[in-house]
């Protein structure tokens, strides 16, 4: 399993020379599988990127699974290149919401005033999967899906492969549960002794006590999940989108220094829109 990540910002994408390094694209991650599928994650502006690659590579397949509808889950959706492909073929699962507000959300946001193109243009062929059940298949990956806390709602997942383990929970808020959401101690349960977790680490202390109910955590909390949990590897995500590249760094160094005191031997990094990660 590779798991490469297109875009970890938050809420809306940011450009300038203090965002080079962590980069400012909005969500959308990668999943190469052990028999050569393409998994995408939402689609925000970091999707754009990656089309490009995938067209490049004349990758003509592969399977789009969304967190939840939030804009900057969305937003890069029209700019993914593969849609414009004849011969391409997308399959959208029905996750977490039911499919036929999966196709109207992606046609709205393509209708006019708001694109120039047409989804009706697409010349993609999509295919819309059955509601996700408590877990399903796609190729030699199981996939588990688990509620987030979070605003509107949505889904983490959990990605296993050959015994190797990705847990993906951003826009969760693990000091405040929202309408269907989970507690904290579950969302351990569900990382524990996961490979590899991406978690929601949108704020500091100071700003998670001006944005409490906002549906995102602390990196502190992020962190003691990933503690809790036993995960071998931890990746701050969901960057706040007025966090610099400098600010981040301090935050990844406060992280490796609370695990030292821990004893410890979690690896703390924050997750970059090239960031990649091989699990054999």
């Amino acid at each position: 399993m590779l798991i490469r990540c297109w875009g970890s910002r938050g809420s809306i994408p940011v450009s300038g020379k203090e965002y080079l390094k962590y980069g400012g694209d909005t969500t959308c991650l990668e999943i190469r599988t052990e028999d050569d599928r393409t998994i995408i994650v939402d689609a925000g502006t970091g999707i754009r990127r990656l089309g490009k690659i995938l067209v490049e590579e004349d990758r003509r397949s592969c399977d789009l699974i969304f967190t939840h509808a939030h804009w900057d889950h969305l937003m890069g959706f029209p700019f993914f290149r593969p849609l414009y492909s004849e011969g391409s073929e997308i399959r959208i699962h029905g996750c977490p919401v039911a499919l036929d507000f999966v196709h109207t959300m992606l046609t709205r946001i393509m209708s006019p005033p708001n694109f120039p193109v047409s989804y009706a243009d697409v010349r993609a062929s999509i295919q819309y999967t059955t509601v996700c059940p408590e877990n399903f298949e796609i190729g030699s990956v199981s996939v588990f899906p688990i509620p987030l806390s979070h605003p509107n709602g949505g889904n983490g997942y959990k990605f296993v492969e050959k015994e190797r383990t990705f847990v993906f929970l951003t826009d969760n808020e693990l000091e405040f549960m929202h309408p269907g959401g989970l507690s904290a101690a579950q969302y351990r349960d569900f990382s524990a002794g996961a490979d590899v977790l991406f978690h929601d680490a949108e704020y500091t202390e100071a700003e998670y006590r001006r944005y409490r109910q906002w549906g995102h955590s602390a990196y502190t909390s992020a962190l003691e999940l990933a503690l809790d949990s036993g995960v071998g590897r931890f990746g701050l995500y969901h960057l706040n989108q007025d966090r610099e590249d400098a600010e981040v760094d301090r935050i990844v160094e406060h992280c490796r220094e609370t695990v030292k005191k821990r004893n410890s031997l979690l690896e703390c990094f924050a997750v970059a829109g090239d960031t990649a990660i091989e699990l054999a």
